[in-house]
């Protein structure tokens, strides 16, 4: 473990600045936003939002969900957002839009954009435009199953986003992708804040529209592992709160979800690495990489961490005092990283096998349910059951394929025991 910078859980560190959001209207139905990574600069994008989203909150961010401009900008992108009165009140908005990406000091790249198009109405006058804007290379229009058929086509790639399930099969080609969302009950379900809305659907979407920009745009592209390595260094060596959170989005979340522990949003997430997370790990903490899977936007780990519970882990075992014992926690993760920035963890592990490794779970509990053959304990007897649970040999296990003989628990059972 690297020597700490001196802070400790209950000294408070000035948070590091993040990038600030500047939107500047340019006209009409017309409005420009930096990007809002590290970095400070991105290719351009175009974004035209539904007509029912609402302009004033068009910078919004309502717990954690960020409206579509600043979740791209986070992305990294120079951002011009399109309204639909910007198609009143010029005639080809899209080359407006084209122009200040072009005059934007941030915008590195204006030659190869992409436009992000979240109406099928919308979608209807943007297409016939498209030729006459060569430098828009990808598109991307969100739209249902009543209206797929008839969209207009279009010039460049694209892919489609429909809400509901259309009839035959998707198409899947380098001109032309689709993709369903079954359940969804119209397309507003990627239009943040309205009634529709749903997050998992939309973050999915998000992460394909990534996939199909970014080769055509040639990016931004950034080191994810190294991101998530930096971030992690902050976390269990260095041990800097503040230092940690400057790694994530403006308002990032982590959720632990065996023990329900993290934060949500800035303020909470920061208070959880200060007082439950940094400074409450013991000092032998360390953790072993198993595997690693980098996405998109996103970089999945197996790992292994391991430490000596020598003190309580709010995280890991809330309220429960130190054992003294070594613990080994096979775990995943799946960090989504926006931009150059971490917006969530997800951190999942088999809390069975911690706590069957600290001795703090029998290895057989009473069974109280009546058995579907009718059978019933004789007297002064009581059935009990053998946990599927492994406590080290789930830890070997991850590590070597090989390690642990497969398929042993499908000889557990009932028996019968003195009650």
């Amino acid at each position: 473990m690297a020597e700490t910078n001196g802070t400790s859980a209950t000294d408070e560190e000035t948070p590091l600045p993040l990038p600030e959001v500047k939107l500047t209207e340019l006209s009409t139905g017309l409005a420009l936003l930096e990007p809002l990574s590290r970095k400070g600069t991105g290719p351009g994008l175009i974004v035209v939002p539904h007509p029912s989203a609402s302009k004033e909150r068009r910078t919004d961010i309502d717990n954690g969900v960020p409206a579509p401009l600043i979740k791209w900008a986070e992305e990294g992108y120079a951002v011009v957002e399109v309204r639909e009165e910007a198609f009143d009140a010029a005639e080809s908005p899209l080359l407006a839009a084209l122009d200040a990406l072009k005059q934007c000091q941030k915008c590195d790249q204006a030659d190869a954009v992409g436009i992000v198009v979240y109406d099928t109405l919308l979608w209807d006058r943007v297409a016939p435009l498209l030729k006459a804007v060569p430098a828009v290379v990808g598109a991307v229009i969100y739209t249902d199953a009543k209206s797929v058929d008839k969209l207009t086509e279009s010039p460049v790639p694209s892919v489609r986003h429909i809400a509901g399930r259309p009839d035959g099969k998707l198409p899947r080609s380098s001109q032309l992708t689709a993709y369903a969302y079954d359940t969804a009950p119209s397309l507003l379900f990627a239009t943040p804040f309205s009634l529709h809305f749903n997050y998992s659907q939309e973050a999915v979407s998000h992460t394909r529209n990534l996939s199909f920009l970014k080769p055509l745009m040639k990016g931004p592209y950034f080191d994810l592992e190294a991101i998530w390595d930096e971030h992690t260094y902050f976390e269990f060596a260095d041990r800097s709160p503040a230092r940690t959170m400057a790694t994530m989005v403006q308002e990032p979340y982590v959720n632990h979800i065996p023990t329900l522990t993290g934060g949500i949003g800035r303020d909470r997430l920061t208070k959880f690495y200060q007082h439950h997370f940094i400074f409450k790990n013991p000092d032998s903490i360390e953790l072993e990489l198993i595997s690693r899977t980098v996405g998109i936007d996103r970089v999945i780990d197996e790992f292994i961490a391991k430490m000596t519970h020598d003190t309580t882990i709010d995280w890991l075992l809330p309220g429960i005092p130190a054992t003294g014992k070594k613990l080994e926690v096979p775990a995943t993760s799946v960090v989504n990283i926006r931009g150059d920035r971490l917006y969530h963890e997800h951190i999942a592990w088999d809390q069975a096998t911690v706590l069957m490794q600290l001795g703090l779970l029998p290895e057989y509990l009473p069974y109280e349910i009546p058995l579907p053959d009718g059978r019933k304990p004789a007297q002064g007897k009581k059935f009990v059951y053998r946990l599927p649970v492994a406590g080290s040999e789930a830890v070997q296990k991850m590590r070597d394929k090989n390690s642990v003989e497969s398929n042993l628990m499908f000889e557990y059972g009932i028996k019968e025991v003195d009650a």
